[in-house]
């Protein structure tokens, strides 16, 4: 029998919610591209409940433990004493979410004998030190596509609020002002903008596509060149990298995995190289950009705001100072972490589980490393 470690983030201050805002979800039948929902051969959860947090469980108690499975699910996730580092000892299965990432580090890794797979709750397993789970030959799958378009919604929605300066406008109103001089001073037009995504992929292309109604001006850069047809349906421009995209775009948007050839890719010198008054929103990864340098950035006024919903560590301590740094628009890591994004990846994570646990292989576009290398949707966005 399978000892599953389930890290999750923790519930709501006010308790574990009893109703919701809304009844259900939408019908959503298949993803943009055709690939299929998860599919697993049952769920015991209500679609549009909160599963991501400790007391969802992601759904999967009653079904882990009908088949004579443990089932540990906790939030206290760092350090030495945490429950995560006891547990993890002689646990077959690491589930957690990028949102409240569990660290797989080589050092947990060695620590763990038993570990056979690590499982991501969303997308993005760069928690995971890829290079030792290779060497240790430990599966490393996430639910690829399934919270692609909320990721991609967060993105439009930051965009739009920083270049409108909606949140300074909105806290005018909850003050009890009217100032509208001061709620407009930074305002601006989304029309006419050049629009960049580092990265065009799911997200990237699903972004690009949400702002083409806007009358913007598109741009792109990605290892993999799009189609000639999806090129001229929205008239993207094709720039070969970032440092030859950036400066000619009034928003960037980083929709790229983290590894080593994006690590500190926005640093000092392509943070400088962007238009003075440009925004850069990032809903990938925090250590694409030098941290100190955003910051920088942003009180020199070289970029006029910055918003994302990634840190580095998460959560972030409350001293980041990202949390304090003018014109900016960051939240909690939440864009993927909507109720209809939960509901897919709880059920994708419930798919790789049946797989695994039944000696199945598990979905090729899940998996990103298996057999001691990158494999599926791995080998595909990673480096080696």
């Amino acid at each position: 029998m399978a000892k599953v470690l389930c890290v999750l983030y923790e519930d709501p201050t006010g308790g574990y919610p009893e109703t919701y805002a809304r009844d259900g979800l939408p019908l959503v039948e298949a993803y943009p591209g055709g690939q299929t929902l998860p599919t697993p051969r049952a769920v015991d959860f209500t679609p549009g409940a909160l599963l991501g947090s400790v007391s969802g469980e992601l759904g999967l108690r009653a079904f882990l433990e009908a088949r004579g499975h443990t089932l540990v699910v906790t939030a206290d996730k760092d350090g030495p004493d945490s429950e995560f580092e006891r547990e993890l000892v002689d646990a077959d299965v690491v589930i957690s979410q990028p949102f409240w990432p569990a660290y797989l580090t080589p050092e947990r890794i060695a620590k763990a004998p038993n570990l056979k797979l690590a499982v991501t709750a969303g997308i993005g397993s760069d928690h995971v030190d890829l290079a030792a789970a290779i060497e240790r030959g430990i599966t490393v799958a996430e639910v690829t596509y399934c919270n692609s378009i909320s990721v991609a919604e967060h993105a439009v929605m930051m965009i739009l609020a920083l270049v409108r300066d909606y949140l300074p406008a909105h806290r005018i109103v909850r003050d009890g002002g009217w100032n509208i001089a001061d709620a407009v001073a930074r305002s601006y037009d989304v029309e006419g903008m050049h629009v960049g995504t580092v990265a065009a992929g799911r997200i990237g292309l699903a972004i690009l596509r949400r702002l083409a109604p806007f009358d913007v001006r598109l741009h792109y850069t990605d290892r993999h060149r799009l189609p000639e047809s999806v090129e001229r349906e929205l008239n993207l421009v094709f720039h070969p990298d970032a440092a030859s995209m950036v400066p000619h775009c009034d928003v960037v948007t980083i929709n790229a995995p983290l590894h080593p050839e994006t690590e500190g890719l926005f640093d000092e010198a392509l943070l400088a190289s962007m238009k003075r008054g440009a925004y850069l929103v990032n809903t990938a990864r925090a250590k694409i950009v030098d941290r100190d340098a955003v910051v920088r950035a942003l009180e020199s006024g070289h970029l006029a705001g910055y918003a994302g919903d990634v840190w580095y560590p998460q959560p972030a301590p409350a001293d980041h100072p990202w949390r304090t740094m003018p014109h900016h628009g960051m939240t909690p890591h939440i864009s993927g972490s909507s109720l209809s994004a939960q509901a897919r990846y709880a059920a994708g994570t419930r798919e790789i589980l049946e797989d695994f646990l039944d000696g199945n292989p598990i979905r090729d576009e899940y998996l990103i490393v298996d057999g001691g290398k990158l494999a599926g949707t791995g080998a595909h966005s990673y480096s080696s």
